[in-house]
């Protein structure tokens, strides 16, 4: 088959998936009276879609090495960065998000997960706004919420980085062709 330009364009679905077009939104537990709720979406400047990966169990027969697909390892944390605004909205719902899960002042930590976990989501979009996937991180809790540099010689908008432990994550909006239903075979 000769390459030419028509057979990349052909390929490329749609012009190619943009990374700058996505929304992440994330739910908070009760006890944090969030109020930073819609402005999250417009404030998160980046983020990730997940890796995935199954480990390796190596069997040894006959002096080779036989790999057979093992157990997924832990899910990767998740990181997305904001933008902060002069309300520091969402980064006040994240600090008592925190200081619920284990206080500055009384070190006192809440008992059941349940209390402090919460969900996350990616939205990957299309050129036109339509959702093609979406990641939903489950089980999620701040780990940290970094530093804001301050400097007297920079006019940068402030921006920080907070960081999520994740039990696991589940997409949605995968399509397949058709007749297949996911594992390759019709």
């Amino acid at each position: 088959m000769a390459y030419s330009i028509q057979n990349i364009k052909s390929q490329l679905v749609g012009g190619g998936a943009r990374s700058s077009l996505f929304k992440v939104t994330w739910t908070y537990p009760a006890g944090v009276g969030a109020i930073s709720g819609e402005k999250l979406q417009f404030m998160c400047k980046a983020s990730l879609i997940p890796s995935s990966a199954v480990n390796k169990v190596e069997v040894d027969y006959m002096g080779r090495k036989i790999k057979l697909a093992g157990t997924r390892p832990e899910f990767e944390d998740w990181t997305v960065t904001i933008i902060n605004d002069e309300d520091f909205l969402i980064r006040n719902d994240l600090e008592k998000w925190m200081n619920l899960m284990n206080g500055h002042i009384d070190n006192q930590q809440l008992v059941s997960p349940n209390d402090y976990k919460a969900d996350g989501t990616v939205t990957q979009l299309s050129k036109d706004g339509s959702k093609l996937r979406e990641y939903k991180f489950k089980g999620i809790f701040p780990t940290n919420i970094a530093q804001i540099d301050l400097s007297w010689d920079s006019e940068d908008i402030e921006e920080f980085e907070v960081t999520f432990s994740v039990d696991w994550w589940e997409v949605s909006g995968i399509t397949y062709p058709k007749g297949d239903n996911g594992t390759g075979n019709a």
